[in-house]
C-alpha cells in the first residue's frame, strides 16, 4: 500500500481556523473516505456510515449479520482508508487468550524471555465470529476495548491509537455459540445490524464481485488511502469536541433513564448508554458538516447504541419484537428538545 495520501479536495482540518469551518473540512475528508470505501463494500451505505460513526468516536463496534453481507471486507477498506494496520482473529471454541493477546515464550539463542505479540497489536482488529470462542477468550478483550493496552505477564503494553475493535456474529445459528457476557457488550459503543440488500444493490454487488476476479477473493485494490494515521486522530479529537448544548444532552439522558422500567424492557441501559449517545451523536454531526449536535443526532443512533444495552420482557420476545421496536416507543415517549 502506498503511503501517499489522495487529495479529495479538501486538506485536514486546521487547528487555527474556526470550530464550524473545521468540522466542514472534516466533513469533506470523510465524504472521500465514504467514496473510497464504497468502492469496495457496495450496497451497504447505512453500515459504512455507522462504522464510521463508531470510527470516529473512539468507540468499538459489533456488527451482526448472516454470513456473505461484506462485513470482512468493509473493515478491510477501513483500514486501507486510513492507511492503518490490520488484523483478523476467527473465534473458534479452542481459541485461547493469549492468540488474541500474545505471550511470553523462551528465546533459547538468547536463554531470556521475550514478548510476542499477538494480533490486537493492530489499528484495526476483526473479530470474527465472536460468540464461537468461550467467555475466557472474548474477555481478552476488554482490557484492550477499554484501556487500550494489553498486560502480558504482568507488563502492560500501550497501544499506538486510533484502535477499533470490529466484531461479527450470526444471529440464526445458536449451535456452537457463546453469548456474550453483559460487560463484554457494553464495551461496544454500538451494536450494528446487517440486514440482506435489496434486489437492485444485490444486482450491483454481483456485478462487482464477479467482473474479472477469481474465486471469492476480497479485492481492496483500488481503495485509496484518504487519511493518514495523524489525520484520523485529529478527527477522532475534532469529534470529542463538538458543541453539545445542555438539551441535548439531557435528552440523551432522559432517552437512556427511560430504558429503565419501560413497558416490555426488562433491563434498562446504564450510564455508559447515556455516554455513548452523546459520543455517537457527536460523531454524526461531524458526518453532516455541523459543529454541533441536535435531538436528531440522538434519535438516529439511538437503536445502534442501545440495542445490545437492553434486554427485553419474555412477552414482548413471545410476540417476535424486537429490541429495536421498544426502543422506537421509548423515542416516541420522551420529547424532545425544541430549537
Amino acid at each position: 500500500m502506498s503511503d501517499e495520501v489522495t487529495d479529495p479536495g479538501a486538506a485536514a482540518p486546521e487547528p487555527g481556523a474556526s470550530p464550524e469551518q473545521q468540522v466542514i473540512e472534516a466533513a469533506t475528508k470523510l465524504e472521500a473516505a465514504r467514496a473510497a470505501i464504497r468502492t469496495a463494500v457496495v450496497g451497504q451505505d447505512a453500515l459504512v456510515d455507522e462504522v464510521l460513526i463508531g470510527f470516529l468516536a473512539g468507540g468499538h463496534v459489533l456488527i451482526e449479520g448472516v454470513p456473505g453481507l461484506g462485513k470482512t471486507l468493509l473493515v478491510l477498506a477501513l483500514s486501507r482508508v486510513v492507511g492503518g494496520t490490520f488484523a483478523r482473529i476467527q473465534f473458534t471454541p479452542d481459541l485461547m487468550p493469549s492468540d488474541v493477546t500474545g505471550h511470553a515464550m523462551y528465546d533459547q539463542s538468547t536463554s531470556q524471555f521475550r514478548i510476542r505479540k499477538g494480533p490486537a497489536f493492530a489499528n484495526f482488529l476483526l473479530a470474527d465470529e465472536i460468540n464461537r470462542a468461550p467467555a475466557k477468550t472474548q474477555s481478552a478483550l476488554l482490557e484492550v476495548m477499554q484501556e487500550q493496552q494489553i498486560t502480558i505477564e504482568g507488563e502492560a503494553f500501550a497501544l499506538d491509537p486510533p484502535f477499533m475493535t470490529l466484531a461479527t456474529q450470526n444471529p440464526l445459528e445458536q449451535e456452537g455459540t457463546y453469548p456474550l457476557p453483559e460487560a463484554q457488550l457494553d464495551r461496544f459503543l454500538l451494536k450494528v445490524n446487517v440486514d440482506y440488500p435489496d434486489e437492485a444493490r444485490e444486482i450491483g454487488i454481483v456485478r462487482a464481485v464477479t467482473g474479472g476476479r477469481i474465486g471469492n477473493d476480497l479485492d481492496v485494490s483500488k481503495v485509496a488511502r484518504v487519511l493518514s494515521i495523524a489525520e484520523a486522530r485529529a478527527l477522532q479529537q475534532l469529534t470529542a469536541s463538538i458543541l453539545v448544548d445542555d438539551r441535548v444532552l439531557e435528552y440523551a439522558v432522559r432517552v437512556c433513564r427511560a430504558t429503565r422500567g419501560g413497558h416490555g424492557i426488562a433491563l434498562g441501559a446504564g450510564p455508559r448508554g447515556s455516554i455513548a449517545l452523546v459520543r455517537a451523536a457527536r460523531a454524526a454531526a461531524v458526518l453532516e458538516g455541523r459543529a454541533f449536535v441536535l435531538p436528531d443526532d440522538i434519535k438516529l443512533v439511538a437503536a445502534p447504541v442501545l440495542r445490545h444495552r437492553i434486554a427485553l420482557a419474555p412477552e414482548l420476545e413471545i410476540e417476535g419484537l424486537r429490541a429495536d421496536d421498544a426502543l422506537r416507543s421509548v423515542l416516541d415517549s420522551v420529547e424532545a428538545p425544541r430549537q
